[in-house]
């Protein structure tokens, strides 16, 4: 201890983080807080975890891709540890299975219901609030850590994902508890916090592979400019922590790339069977150069078939409504923050905060803007917790720096831009709740002018405007996740918010608020039935799933309200949803046979393993286009009878490229097996051959 330098030393009581960063523009210590921040804390935790929770069972399978994975998971633990989508591992689904593995937990202890694979996302997403709020709390006090978790709670692609089964609801949690670890680390200089970040992002890792380490050169840099201690010890906390990042995140992996290809099931997403070429190529470097192997493809620098890159793309017709109501507000409160932090000592932890959290806003905003490859609208969760955490840091220090005649114009550009732009994104669905975008634009703006012109000695009006200000900033948001969380939805790419006008979802590679590409690369439209978005086409019924009988959970068809749903097989994005007479043919010696059908593209496949609860072989993977089975791998199969059935109708990518194995499956199939059509689907017996001539 009597080497070590006070900058070495751990801030132990809030006295002391007082008197060590000197901050005198806000009080960021409190011995004890006041009586109203427990319960409005409480309080801010069950409005979240209302609107994440109420009628989740009315998405039923939400994502059929990742339900049929954790149907999997619950009936093999090799499945489980694999991440398959079917229990007799064939394929894997084309992620690293963190996030299955909290739902195929909940599963196993409650059964496979709509409410065991969601509840994990909501209660992630309540989590997530409690962490936004904590960290901004510690250093700001309760008010801006709560309006920072009001931001998060009322985003409307967090009100979605935290209410969906797709990787991005743990991904979210395990990054915000890291950058809240990392946050603790530059206060107390322990290696033990930075570790703690450094595993957090590893197993973020695991839930979404590269996405996860866009935040650590932030955590990284952020560290070794703002840490507490000498800079030599600085560099070898962080090799630590680097060490820790491998440990985590490489784990699975090694395990993975060790195990002999004939023992493990294939790696879905990959062309060679091999999960390096998946984290690098499909789910890493291509999604940056639109270079995905077995995709879709990308085209010039300008943009991609995925929408027009560049730093507006997070406000287009795709992404705007999803993210970007406060984003503006959050650029200059940020920027305003740090001219007050300028400086300040090296090791200022407002500052750092605010560079931990604006970094993360802007590195990961400019990867997802400019991005070439495959990007969905719902992928802009990952922003919301800086954009909470930089509302409310940045309110609390200009609020409290208000006397100052540029603070309050710098506090109303930023309210008077939050009001402009909700005007703006309120008017691409002119005919929803007209009458709100003009009372946003209308109370914000005449917020903005009061905030100026009011003393701050007048405080009763003071905290009346400021009131005012932020009903009308979150006014817009609220709204669309109040739509949200009472909209069912389900398949591939889900959407927040109501239905855009055609003039914004129709234009050329705008983007239909969150859809798939057409083949000529443009978005037009909504999505179709159960692509997402919407109540149209949700499978299966509304309140959970359907009894057990008649084959299991989602034996039947249905949508929202019980009401039948069209049947008939899937596709690309469109999960298959088939009749009782289809249902019982599967099932029919169904345990003679390793998987009781084929068929290609994995979302095809998902259907109709959900609604038998047998294995189904995804030819192909999620894009029918993965080289898995070969023509004579699955003529092996056929022959040493271990598939009984192929189901024709699969509209994965592969299925009508020739030369993939997946269409010369399909084509061998159709020309040596009889078929017969139930309930609309073409079904060929591969105990049935044709008689050659």
């Amino acid at each position: 201890m009597q080497n070590e330098t006070a900058a070495d030393l751990p801030l132990n009581s809030p006295w002391q983080r007082r008197r060590e960063l000197r901050l005198p523009m806000i009080d960021i210590t409190h011995r004890r807080n006041p009586v109203w921040a427990t319960p409005a804390f409480l309080g801010l935790l069950a409005v979240s975890a209302f609107l994440y929770i109420w009628q989740l069972g009315s998405s039923g399978w939400a994502n059929a891709f990742y339900s049929a994975a954790v149907q999997a998971g619950t009936q093999s633990w090799k499945a489980f540890f694999f991440g398959s989508l079917d229990s007799s591992s064939f394929i894997t689904i084309d992620k690293s299975p963190a996030a299955l593995w909290v739902m195929e937990i909940s599963a196993r202890l409650f059964g496979l219901n709509a409410w065991s694979l969601l509840v994990p996302q909501a209660l992630e997403g309540v989590a997530a609030v409690a962490i936004v709020y904590l960290a901004v709390r510690r250093w700001f006090g309760p008010g801006a850590g709560l309006l920072a978790g009001a931001v998060v709670a009322l985003t409307p692609v967090a009100a979605l994902m935290f209410r969906f089964n797709n990787p991005d609801a743990l991904l979210v949690l395990l990054l915000t508890a890291a950058t809240y670890a990392t946050l603790r680390g530059l206060e107390s200089a322990r290696t033990g916090w930075l570790v703690l970040a450094a595993s957090l992002i590893g197993t973020a890792f695991l839930a979404k592979m590269l996405q996860a380490f866009v935040i650590v050169p932030v955590v990284f840099l952020v560290y070794l400019l703002a840490g507490r201690p000498s800079l030599g010890r600085r560099v070898r906390q962080l090799v630590v922590a680097g060490m820790a990042l491998v440990v985590a995140s490489g784990w699975w992996v090694a395990i993975v790339e060790l195990v002999p290809a004939a023992s493990r099931p294939y790696i879905g997403g990959s062309q060679n069977n091999s999960v390096l070429e998946l984290i690098l190529g499909y789910n890493g470097f291509g999604r940056l150069t639109g270079q995905e192997t077995g995709s879709v493809g990308g085209f010039a620098a300008a943009g991609s078939r995925w929408g027009p890159t560049g730093w507006a793309r997070m406000f287009d017709a795709q992404f705007g409504g999803q993210i970007s109501w406060l984003i503006p507000a959050a650029l200059i409160l940020l920027g305003a923050g740090l001219w007050l932090t300028r400086g300040r000592p090296r090791t200022d932890v407002v500052r750092a905060s605010m560079l931990v959290w604006g970094g993360t806003l802007l590195l990961t905003g400019a990867v997802f803007s400019f991005a070439q490859g495959i990007i969905h609208p719902y992928y802009a969760v990952a922003l919301a917790p800086a954009i909470g955490a930089l509302i409310g840091t940045g309110a609390a220090l200009l609020w409290s720096r208000r006397s100052e005649l540029w603070v309050r114009l710098t506090l109303a550009a930023a309210l008077a831009a939050t009001s402009v732009w909700g005007f703006a994104l309120l008017a691409r669905s002119p005919d929803w709740y007209p009458a709100l975008r003009l009372a946003v634009l209308l109370v914000g703006l005449s917020a903005a002018i009061l905030v100026v012109i009011t003393r701050p000695a007048w405080k009763r009006i003071s905290v009346f405007v400021a009131a005012a200000g932020l009903v009308a900033a979150l006014a817009g948001p609220a709204a669309y996740t109040i739509t949200t969380v009472s909209t069912p939805h389900s398949g591939a790419i889900p959407s927040a918010g109501p239905v855009l006008a055609a003039s914004f979802r129709g234009a050329p590679g705008a983007g239909f608020n969150g859809g798939p590409p057409r083949g000529n690369g443009q978005f037009t439209g909504r999505p179709p039935a159960n692509a997402g978005g919407g109540a149209a086409g949700g499978f299966p019924a509304a309140g959970g799933f359907p009894g057990a009988g008649a084959g299991g959970p989602g034996a039947a068809a249905g949508g929202p309200g019980g009401a039948p749903t069209r049947m008939g097989g899937g596709g690309f994005l469109d999960s298959s949803r088939p009749g009782v007479a289809l249902v019982a043919l599967l099932k029919a010696h169904a345990t003679d046979y390793t998987w009781v059908a084929a068929t290609v593209d994995a979302n095809n496949a998902a259907g109709y393993q959900l609604s038998t609860g047998d294995p189904v072989m995804a030819i192909g993977g999620f894009n029918g286009t993965d080289p898995a089975p070969s023509l004579a791998q699955f003529q092996t199969y056929v022959r040493d009878g271990k598939v009984h059935y192929f189901i024709a109708g699969g509209r994965g990518l592969g299925g009508g490229r020739s030369g993939t194995s997946s269409s010369q499956i399909t084509s061998w199939v159709q020309g040596h097996f009889s078929s017969q059509t139930i309930d609309g689907v073409t079904v060929y017996d591969l105990t049935a051959p044709i008689a050659q001539t």
